[in-house]
């Protein structure tokens, strides 16, 4: 009796178990959400994140924090996230240069950013643009790499920082284009880009907030964006790969997950939310002020998509021959 008695008593724990977890899910979000932001305040990331943020909290009728948690490459607050309970309540700001780039830069984490987190959704993409300074003797992307291959090697393409995602999308216009430039890796987009419009370097390739205003202005010249389609905040500039360099792709991503196991009704309901913000009026110009484009997708495609850019920025890591830290 009393084996049978402790085998029923059991039964209706775990029964207990599994309704109360199914409660608290459709119960999500009863509590502030902390949302880990592993750049510096004022980033990109953290810019668009904050903006994402307040339209999320709206939505799911809770507050939606930013935490950030800045400091080598971004992996000190992605190791807080993906080591984070499950339950929805953490969640990271994840981008480009947190998974697709540190992980070749630094060899020794604690995490793996293919296995470790639960993809929910995509928000943003940023094109990177080329613009040169208006000295430079050409229109268009094939005048650029003709003019470069005249004068190999004398060229600088500023950066905002060896591996950084500007440094990155110039190594793979010139292993594409087949071409030489010096390589100048400045702190930052801002003096990158300021650099440019000096004439202390002669071209940057960089995410578009930071050199569109002085492509308006008339001390820069755009060349070419690096997505696979033009930008709606810039539909005037063509691609790279219709100007000549088929197969050339460098854009920036922003998206948001949660730590590995994060259970599929909390995904949903997350995902569901970032959709709705994402097609708001409000965010959508916000985003556009910032030279970004709002964009959601699954949940699947989202781990697809960090697969394919760990891929294809290990390669320009290789290529830009950076050493693993």
């Amino acid at each position: 009796m009393s084996s049978r008695f402790t085998v029923i008593t059991s039964m209706l724990a775990v029964a207990a178990g599994v309704s109360g977890a199914d409660a608290q899910e459709a119960a999500f979000p009863n509590k502030p959400i902390r949302l880990i932001m592993p750049n510096a305040p004022g980033s990109s990331n953290d810019v668009l994140s904050r903006l994402l943020a307040i339209k999320l909290g709206e939505i799911l009728g809770q507050q939606v924090v930013i935490d950030n948690r800045a400091g080598a490459g971004g992996t000190i607050g992605v190791e807080t996230a993906a080591h984070a309970i499950p339950d929805g309540y953490t969640l990271v700001a994840a981008s480009s240069a947190t998974h697709s780039i540190a992980p070749h830069v630094y060899s020794k984490l604690n995490y793996d950013v293919n296995r470790d987190f639960t993809p929910i959704s995509l928000f943003v993409i940023t094109q990177n643009l080329l613009a040169v300074h208006p000295s430079i003797p050409a229109k268009t992307v094939r005048e650029f790499i003709d003019y470069a291959k005249s004068k190999p090697g004398t060229l600088n393409m500023a950066s905002a920082g060896a591996g950084s995602t500007s440094h990155l999308a110039g190594v793979m216009f010139t292993t594409l284009a087949n071409i030489q430039s010096v390589h100048v890796p400045y702190k930052g987009g801002g003096p990158s880009v300021a650099a440019v419009v000096a004439g202390e370097a002669q071209w940057v390739f960089t995410p578009i907030a930071g050199p569109l205003p002085h492509v308006r202005s008339g001390r820069l010249r755009a060349l070419a964006v690096g997505g696979v389609q033009r930008s709606p905040v810039a539909p005037e500039i063509p691609t790279v790969a219709e100007s000549g360099v088929p197969g050339y792709n460098s854009s920036g991503w922003n998206g948001i997950m949660g730590p590995r196991g994060l259970p599929k009704p909390i995904v949903a309901k997350l995902h569901d939310a970032i959709a709705k913000a994402l097609a708001s009026p409000d965010v959508k110009e916000s985003f556009a002020a910032q030279g970004a484009e709002p964009f959601s997708d699954t949940p699947e495609q989202f781990a697809q998509h960090v697969r394919n850019e760990y891929v294809r920025f290990g390669k320009a890591v290789k290529d830009a021959g950076l050493k693993v830290e």
